[in-house]
């Protein structure tokens, strides 16, 4: 489902090995432990280029409130062109076009319960609709994020997308049947409605761990970071990444994605990014990734952030 799709150019140019490097407002997707660390307030939005000249977007924001912890809101949109709808009668198409689209509405809080423990929750409301149909359902997300005392070694953990079954209802599930078709002079146009399985949430567990290998000699950064996912619809598989920062302004980005998936289409990525100080603590941040799809070929992403 379109909650599986990794957001942010930052932590899909290090392969999605993210949930212990979380400390951004992005980290509402990967480990909602992550906003306890934001210091005043962050505003991110990502622009995905995904398969099938489908868009999928994703904004946040996030206020660290003190000793009250961290409060966050966030919104993920999947959408596309309008489509012609066809019928078996008119399968060239009917001149008539539909939306179709998946939407998720979170509301996420972190806290720093020690200087080096920290815990995050994201309730979020979905909906997914395709023509006069949708579906609705609530989730919810829970992550924490530990900072260990063994040479600056981090260790994340986030279970995401526990929620409830969704299924599709609406206008286009009404339709007239025949009740017994064997009986003549009855009504073949009572009306009747169709009603579609339930599936459940993409539930998706992640542990992973990270480690700055250079702490800032020669001014510079050097974070290696993998994770382990085991989701409730696929295989398990390893994201490993690294990002390399320069002065705390430039950043090189790389990673290999879906390590012993069988059959994965996900592999190399890369990315960079620029942080720009502009006035007192406000900063600038602009990110770019490029990921490999195999045959479906290249995704890209991009994404912008304001901390103030």
């Amino acid at each position: 489902g379109f909650l599986n799709i990794d957001v942010g150019a930052r932590a899909i140019g290090m392969g999605g090995a993210y949930v212990s490097v979380s400390d951004d407002a992005m980290s509402m997707y990967w480990n909602a432990a992550g906003i306890a660390r934001i210091q005043g307030a962050q505003a991110v939005f990502t622009h995905n280029k995904w398969l099938a000249d489908i868009a999928y977007n994703y904004a946040g924001f996030a206020m660290n409130l003190g000793n009250v912890g961290t409060l966050g809101v966030n919104a993920q949109f999947m959408t596309m062109d309008k489509m012609e709808r066809t019928t078996i009668m008119e399968p060239d198409g009917t001149g008539e076009l539909f939306n179709a689209g998946s939407y998720a509405f979170g509301l996420a809080y972190g806290r720093n319960l020690t200087d080096r423990f920290s815990i995050g929750f994201n309730f979020k409301y979905l909906r997914e609709e395709i023509y006069h149909s949708t579906a609705s359902g609530i989730a919810f997300d829970i992550g924490t994020l530990f900072d260990t005392q063994y040479n600056g070694l981090k260790i994340g953990m986030s279970i995401t997308n526990y929620g409830t079954k969704m299924q599709m209802a609406g206008q286009d599930a009404l339709v007239q049947k025949d009740i017994d078709a064997t009986v003549s002079g009855n009504n073949p146009n009572i009306n009747a409605n169709l009603q579609t399985d339930k599936w459940d949430m993409p539930l998706l567990f992640r542990v992973g761990m990270s480690v700055d290998v250079l702490k800032g000699l020669y001014d510079s950064n050097l974070t290696l970071a993998v994770d382990a996912l085991h989701p409730n619809d696929d295989v398990e598989s390893v994201n490993v990444g690294a990002e390399y920062v320069f002065h705390r302004m430039v950043a090189l980005r790389a990673g290999y994605k879906s390590l012993f998936a069988k059959d994965s289409e996900e592999g190399l990525t890369f990315g960079g990014g620029v942080q720009y100080k502009m006035f007192g603590t406000s900063s600038l941040m602009l990110d770019y990734a490029w990921a490999d799809f195999g045959v479906l070929k290249e995704i890209q992403k991009f994404s912008i952030g304001l901390t103030f």
